[in-house]
């Protein structure tokens, strides 16, 4: 997110009283366990699949329930931090967060499972705006400029790193412990907070302040929506169930669109769809993230059903991966400052059209080095040069006033973008095959990259036709999502 350096009198005064790193380090742990929850479960899952009994279509809900609660119910937890205690809410959601994922490793089957994970996307949308808000009223001037740099590098690193260490714990003792792992850091970090966190007080909000009615709306709209194409495998995609679900998801997102018109305190101001860069940035966020996370959710259940990978090696083998996305975010800083940002992220696109394409050539009989790892590094090379010009070109010309809501409405197209990725690309794997057995993973995985690459392609025209076609500056500040 961009700071804005405050007056001169205010950064001397701030450079005198430097605050203690000891609410940053409690806010951190808390966002870690958020972020790497995002994909530390992509790794378990055939483990986990096989020890509940769990169908090809039913292991993407153990990704999405967790993306589309957070998602869904970012702008709501942003609200309640603004409108209660600060220390309150970062409290609470870490409690719940803390809970359902103990809950979470004993769960004794899938239902059990996916809604503890609902709950766990429920308390991250409280923990991410609590954390952040306490961060940006803690600190000031280059102290926060440091602390929102360390807040970054945590939200780059989380999806890859949490391949890894679940990985990691799945093949050392089991997937249980996942999650299990949770609970005493998020025990210490409780414990840390309720000493260290000063006590804010705040006025008390009416019921109207929150906006319910449109955070209902909205999370009952995605859900349908997740719903109906995560049963496309079991009843099909013309069946009265499938065609029920999306009627149901169409007719909720109308009724949150016709809320939100109307509400004293809207979720989504109407003005915000205004906001031409900020709409399109967003739109090209969404798509970009979802072929980024179902391109993980395909790659890690290819690489152990199919190749025999362990956990472990699984994870390890997303490393180039998420190299090839940091050298694709340096690439897009440096030619930010000679070409616009439209041509950047069209490229980029059109680079990941191309890496799924590649990736859809894999068969039974693929090697990774030779079959898999070009894919991949491509993918992530193009995937890393459309964050950065969508990231700066979605906040340009917003004020300050404005900045927090711009923020959270971008960052929720990424949350909701990861959970309707893995949702669509499982959806359109699932019609060539079951990702539960080795050949039909295989048939599944190709599948489910020509739909990647179809997503891909729409996203790209978009972005052509749609995205600011002026020189950006380079080097510039901007908004890391988890």
């Amino acid at each position: 997110m961009t700071t804005h350096p405050g007056s001169p009198v205010r950064v001397v005064e701030e450079s005198v009283t430097k605050k203690s790193w000891a609410v940053l380090g409690v806010a951190l742990v808390a966002q870690i366990l958020v972020v790497l929850d995002i994909s530390v479960v992509n790794t378990a899952l055939p483990s986990i699949g096989r020890s509940l009994h769990l169908g090809g279509g039913d292991l993407q809900w153990l990704v999405t329930a967790y993306l589309m609660m957070s998602g869904g119910g970012l702008l709501l937890g942003g609200r309640v931090a603004d409108l209660l205690s600060r220390r309150t809410v970062f409290l609470t959601g870490l409690g719940l967060f803390t809970v359902a994922s103990l809950v979470s490793g004993f769960a004794s089957s899938g239902g059990e499972l996916i809604a503890a994970r609902a709950v766990q996307g429920l308390s991250a949308a409280l923990l991410t705006p609590s954390a952040l808000s306490l961060i940006m009223t803690t600190y000031a001037g280059a102290q926060r400029k440091a602390a929102l740099a360390v807040w970054g590098a945590v939200g780059s690193l989380g999806v890859a790193a949490g391949v890894l260490i679940g990985g990691a714990i799945t093949t050392w003792s089991s997937w249980e412990f996942i999650f299990w792992v949770n609970g005493p850091i998020g025990l210490v970090a409780l414990l840390v907070g309720r000493r260290i966190l000063a006590k804010d007080r705040a006025e008390r909000p009416s019921l109207r302040d929150f906006d319910l009615p449109g955070a209902l709306a909205v999370l009952g709209g995605l859900a349908a929506l997740v719903y109906g194409l995560g049963g496309t495998e079991k009843h099909g995609w013309w069946s009265l169930p499938t065609t029920a679900a999306f009627g149901l998801s169409f007719l909720l997102l109308v009724a949150f669109l016709k809320v939100e018109q109307h509400a004293a305190q809207p979720l989504f101001p109407p003005h915000i769809w205004k906001l031409n860069n900020l709409v399109s940035g967003t739109a090209v966020m969404l798509g970009v993230t979802g072929i980024l996370v179902g391109t993980v959710f395909l790659t890690s259940i290819f690489l152990q059903t199919v190749l025999g990978y362990s956990a472990l090696r699984t994870g390890l083998s997303f490393l180039p991966f998420a190299l090839s996305i940091t050298a694709g975010t340096v690439v897009a800083k440096h030619l930010l400052s000679h070409t616009s940002p439209r041509t950047i992220s069209t490229v980029g696109l059109l680079l990941t059209v191309g890496a799924a394409l590649l990736l859809s050539t894999a068969t039974s009989e693929a090697q990774y080095g030779v079959d898999i790892l070009p894919g991949l590094v491509t993918l992530g090379l193009g995937v890393g040069m459309v964050f950065v010009p969508v990231s700066v070109t979605s906040m340009a010309g917003i004020p300050a006033s404005h900045a927090g809501v711009a923020s959270g409405f971008l960052m929720t197209g990424h949350e909701i973008g990861a959970a309707l990725g893995v949702a669509i690309l499982s959806a359109v794997a699932s019609t060539a095959g079951t990702l539960t057995t080795a050949a039909g993973a295989a048939d599944a995985f190709s599948r489910g990259f020509v739909g990647a690459a179809a997503m891909g392609t729409l996203v790209a025209v978009f972005a052509l036709l749609r995205m600011p076609k002026t020189r950006g500056t380079g080097g510039g500040d901007h908004l890391h999502m988890h």
